[in-house]
């Protein structure tokens, strides 16, 4: 059918599912190299069981709750988009577990606490946050001000950025680190934007903001 003068392209796959061949491309690219190489270390085998169960759990979210596609990242993206997002959330997010792979020192029960920490902490901390959101929305709640989202706005993104630094703990490298903290800069351009939207959305947003932080507890 011809496109109406004027009216967009409506894109090839939605952002969602863009994401989502995004994480299996990122399951590929550790996968692929860890059988190549055989018996991994410790590091390596914590590593992999920490970035694929998140991998696996984010492709199994979708069909525990399929609300959750049409809430969030719905928008319908075309060629160069979805390009970007492999390249990126598939090839980039895989570069901390090639570093650990790379990494030749043994990891110490420190480290290994520390990663499954914020792991652990990070998961819970996302996906309850998601789950209390779709369930409040699919109830026609406007603003989510209360349970985990009571002290902090963002705390969603929080829990992401616990998990992501969860794996440049255990893959051992500096360079790793530039995997949260690219996330971190995306999430504060994001969370400038979001604070604009629902001020203007939402009547009580104001006293909301004036009883809790951002993204940091405690601090911003």
């Amino acid at each position: 059918m011809a496109k109406t003068p004027g009216t967009a392209s409506p894109g090839l796959i939605s952002q969602m599912q863009g994401l989502n061949l995004a994480k299996l491309l990122t399951m590929v690219l550790l996968l692929i190299p860890a059988l190549v190489a055989g018996s991994p270390s410790v590091r390596v085998a914590i590593y992999l069981s920490l970035h694929l169960t998140y991998c696996f759990w984010w492709l199994l979210e979708q069909a525990l709750f399929p609300e959750r596609s049409q809430q969030l990242f719905t928008e319908r993206i075309g060629v160069l988009t979805l390009l970007a997002l492999l390249l990126y959330v598939g090839v980039f997010y895989a570069v901390p577990g090639w570093l650990a792979m790379a990494n030749p020192q043994p990891i110490s029960a420190n480290t290994i606490a520390l990663g499954l920490v914020l792991y652990i902490l990070g998961s819970l901390i996302n996906t309850a946050a998601d789950v209390q959101k779709m369930t409040a929305k699919a109830m026609g709640a406007s603003l989510v001000s209360t349970g985990i989202w009571r002290r902090v706005r963002h705390v969603n993104y929080l829990g992401d950025l616990m998990r992501y630094s969860s794996f440049a703990v255990i893959a051992g490298s500096l360079w790793a680190w530039s995997l949260p903290l690219s996330v971190a800069l995306l999430y504060l351009a994001r969370i400038q934007a979001k604070e604009s939207s629902m001020l203007s959305r939402y009547d009580n947003f104001e006293t909301y903001q004036a009883s809790s932080v951002r993204l940091l507890p405690w601090l911003w």
